[in-house]
């Protein structure tokens, strides 16, 4: 900010000028959600993204007719292709962002996002999902899966190390983190030596109520990756032939899970949402077994009324009470599953429906708007009287709902 902006800033008390820097639209999913949650209250503030390659057809609302200011990368054939390939390349991408003309720069990061270059006297507020986690704890485990041929796995530890050491310098450029749960409020002190504020990711609780009596099968529903663990949550009904188990998702494991599943497991691969929202309203209960940063889906399940059976690390651990919408397992193991869904059928007439959708109300978007706004709002305030300009809400005309 110039000093004539500075000046303008005091006499004109105008509105900032918010950014929101999202790492890349290539579909719309959580983090996605958790953006156009937070733009909606501030619709007039500018969009950045690395690339942005989402197909107008299934563009959300928000982003529909809106210019999204892209880095270099977007200028590249077929991008949306291998830009995850291009990770040693996307720290120097961010940086070539302009945002230089923004009072407030909300970043939307799990990986580079919040390398943006800001100034002494511009606002920098990081919605952290989680410091890169293939870069830091994850490490081994992104390499195990890669397949990296040995030349190239030592090749992509050297370039990792490079990156860890950035991530850390720019870390120093956010003035205030928010993380997506205490799980990764944990994870920021641990990587970045900071502390953050809690504001859990929103969850559209209005679209996943009660319906009808549940039936007599258990549901998984995810991307069919090696993370989320669906060929354990497939292995470990395998060994309970009495229980059924229904597995909807998409992804690279979805032939193995089909070759694996025994007569009690139906894969039924990719459904529409009116089909998902359907086994979630009557399943049993349903499985999770990922480590997430935050954890959506067991958060939908809820507002179904329906429990539960969750592994209690990660964002899980906060959105599942054990005993009350669900029951936690403790090992990503066959026995562990096995083990926490024989204890769900010993006390599963003790789950209310009612009880179980309230909790999950607790995580509605309404709720995350406002504490979201709140945080933005409190802290233009204290940075308004660190530079002596005078403190204007950034607030633009609400939009309803």
């Amino acid at each position: 900010m110039s000093r004539t902006e500075k000046r303008n800033l005091r006499s004109e008390g105008r509105r900032p000028r918010i950014a929101f820097v999202h790492e890349w639209f290539t579909h719309f999913a959580g983090s996605e959600k958790v953006l156009e949650a937070m733009h909606k209250d501030y619709p007039d503030a500018d969009i950045f993204a690395l690339i942005d390659v989402i197909p107008e057809k299934e563009r959300p609302a928000f982003l529909k007719n809106r210019d999204i200011k892209t880095s270099f990368l977007q200028k590249l054939p077929f991008i949306r292709h291998y830009y995850r390939f291009l990770l040693p390349i996307l720290p120097f991408a961010v940086e070539q962002l302009n945002l230089s003309g923004y009072d407030i720069v909300v970043t939307n990061s799990h990986a580079v996002a919040k390398g943006v270059i800001t100034g002494p006297n511009q606002l920098h507020i990081c919605m952290c999902y989680t410091p890169m986690r293939y870069a830091w704890d994850l490490q081994d485990q992104y390499l195990e899966n890669s397949k990296f041929p040995g030349p190239m796995q030592w090749l992509a530890r050297w370039f990792l190390h490079k990156i860890r050491i950035w991530d850390v310098r720019t870390a120093n450029g956010v003035d205030h983190f928010i993380a997506v749960s205490k799980y990764i409020a944990r994870r920021i002190r641990k990587v970045y030596r900071r502390d953050s504020t809690v504001i859990h990711c929103n969850v559209e609780t209005d679209n996943f109520t009660i319906g009808a009596a549940p039936g007599d099968f258990y549901l998984a529903a995810s991307r069919i990756v090696p993370y989320k663990k669906m060929r354990l949550i497939v292995e470990a009904f395998n060994e309970m032939p009495d229980k059924k188990l229904c597995v909807i998702g998409a992804g690279p494991g979805l032939k193995t899970l089909k070759a694996i599943a025994k007569s009690n497991v139906e894969v039924m691969g990719y459904q529409p949402y009116k089909v998902l929202l359907e086994k979630m309203q009557t399943a049993r209960a349903f499985v999770f077994a990922a480590e997430e940063d935050f954890g959506i889906v067991p958060v939908e399940a809820q507002a179904c009324g329906t429990p539960v059976v969750a592994y209690s690390v990660g964002g899980a651990a906060e959105t599942v009470v054990d005993g009350i919408t669900g029951v936690h397992f403790h090992e990503q193991t066959v026995p562990a599953i096995c083990s926490a869904v024989e204890r769900l059928e010993r006390i599963r007439e003790g789950f209310d429906r009612e009880t179980i959708r309230a909790h999950a109300l607790k995580f509605s978007t309404q709720r995350f708007r406002r504490e979201f706004s709140e945080l933005l709002e409190e802290k233009w305030r204290l940075h308004c009287d660190d530079i002596a300009i005078k403190p204007v809400e950034p607030k633009f005309e609400k939009i309803a709902g």
